[in-house]
């Protein structure tokens, strides 16, 4: 049988070969920074990374299988597929009139934006505790929370960041979370000892967030936004989108498919009602032309799935070309103490995850590593966790080329047509990912948590 694994990729220049295509996204992630670029700014940073590789490849054909094994990962795949799904759940929402009507009940009931902007934190910290998922979160949030928190007076960027920060809530906590299980599995530690010591950092930091919210969040703009609204009845009926979706979500439906059903129940109330017709949908008017929601839906995710395609390809070059095994030998030799493992536990986790865009691999492939530099200098198996989870995932939301920005950026644009954002706006505005990543700084200079975890876990795996 032909082995479909990709080779081990040699690159001319040893180490410094290695590294162009980190040292290129680097430089096209920064201009694009410094710039306050869309997320096409992004997309030309992976491109360019693995355009430059490939030039010091020697085996130009194992890079490339390299980079294709990259597109393989499942999680391309779902991301891909569920912000197209998501952004037809969401202009089946918005072109119904049912953002205006949410947003004229809100306005007579004097909601402020402000206190807007922090029950969508707290909503989307309660859908991500019970899912295991920011990715999910931003997906059933973003199409409704957002425009309606804009047309109530909510100010966007602290919306989203609201969203955002409710969505990493649960992925830093809840049970049923990837990274929390990554996180306790390959340190050997029980997971009700890891979510219990977990919470001296994680609702701290969400109590802090939602007071943050609820003082700045609101608009000096809603007296213009929320004048022309209206109230039509009917449109309430496409509430039944976000409810299936939700709903699907809980039972632990796959999200694509929770999203399949969202957009069929959005085009059954919006058929059955006269909300819509065929032609509002889908329509093929001649001329190369196609018209209608769903094709635009789909024409505005285009910029994202690029950057997506980018992104992945760019992680299959990292993983093949051996620099996480390059990484990971390095981080080894740097610890002197317990304070200086902590820290390099916590920026290697958060580093890798910003380079290949998944906290997740971060996780799983220093997850040794980690092992060994915590019981060598005594980190307790409970705070090795914790720093990859607190530290990692929450500097990884920090990079601008995550899905944590650069999809909740998409999200907002297409559900507020004319929105010009930067996935560095959203960055700025994540206080979860920045109070959180304080808060670890602050636990390993003073050693706030150790004596509860060293207590729930011992030292060596």
């Amino acid at each position: 049988m032909k082995n479909t694994q990709p080779k081990k990729l040699a690159f001319y220049g040893g180490t410094f070969g290695r590294l162009i295509p980190l040292l290129t996204a680097l430089l096209f992630i920064l201009l694009a920074a410094i710039s306050e670029s869309d997320v096409s700014g992004y997309s030309v940073a992976f491109f360019a990374a693995v355009a430059a590789g490939c030039l010091f490849a020697k085996d130009r054909s194992a890079y490339g299988e390299a980079a294709i094994a990259g597109l393989a990962r499942p999680m391309f795949g779902t991301v891909a597929v569920a912000i197209l799904f998501a952004a037809v759940d969401g202009k089946l929402v918005a072109a119904s009139g049912l953002i205006d009507s949410l947003a004229f009940l809100l306005v007579k009931a004097r909601v402020s934006g402000a206190a807007f902007c922090a029950v969508s934190f707290l909503l989307c910290c309660l859908l991500s505790m019970s899912t295991g998922t920011s990715v999910g979160t931003y997906v059933v949030s973003m199409p409704l929370l957002f425009p309606l928190g804009i047309l109530v007076g909510a100010d966007p960027l602290f919306l989203i960041g609201a969203v955002v920060s409710g969505g990493l809530f649960g992925d830093n906590l809840a049970p049923v979370s990837d990274t929390t299980i990554a996180s306790a599995s390959t340190q050997g530690a029980d997971m009700g000892d890891v979510v219990k010591s977990r919470c001296f950092y994680s609702l701290p930091v969400a109590a802090a967030c939602f007071i943050a919210y609820f003082f700045l969040g609101g608009s000096s703009n809603r007296a213009s936004v929320s004048t022309d609204l209206s109230f039509r009845p009917l449109s309430l009926v496409m509430l039944a989108v976000p409810v299936v979706i939700i709903v699907l979500c809980l039972k632990k439906m796959h999200l694509i498919a929770a999203l399949s059903w969202g957009i069929a129940a959005g085009l059954f109330a919006g058929l059955a009602t006269g909300l819509y017709v065929p032609g509002d949908l889908l329509s093929y008017p001649g001329g190369f032309r196609v018209e209608g929601l769903v094709p635009e839906a789909i024409e505005g995710t285009s910029s994202t799935i690029f950057m997506l395609i980018g992104a992945f390809l760019f992680l299959g070059i990292v993983e093949g070309s051996g620099l996480i095994d390059f990484l990971s030998r390095a981080i080894s030799r740097l610890p002197r103490g317990r304070r200086s493992a902590e820290l390099i536990i916590a920026l290697s986790v958060g580093s890798l995850g910003a380079i290949t865009g998944v906290c997740t691999v971060s996780m799983i492939a220093l997850g040794d590593i980690v092992c060994k530099i915590g019981t060598q200098h005594g980190v307790p198996r409970c705070r090795r966790a914790n720093l990859m989870d607190c530290g990692g995932l929450c500097l990884t939301s920090l990079a601008p080329w995550t899905v944590h920005a650069v999809y909740p950026v998409t999200l907002a644009m297409s559900s507020v047509p004319g929105l010009n954002l930067s996935p560095v706006q959203v960055v700025t505005h994540n206080f979860y990912g920045i109070f959180m990543v304080i808060l670890i700084l602050f636990a390993i200079l003073t050693g706030y948590g150790y004596r509860e975890e060293v207590k729930d876990s011992p030292v060596s795996k």
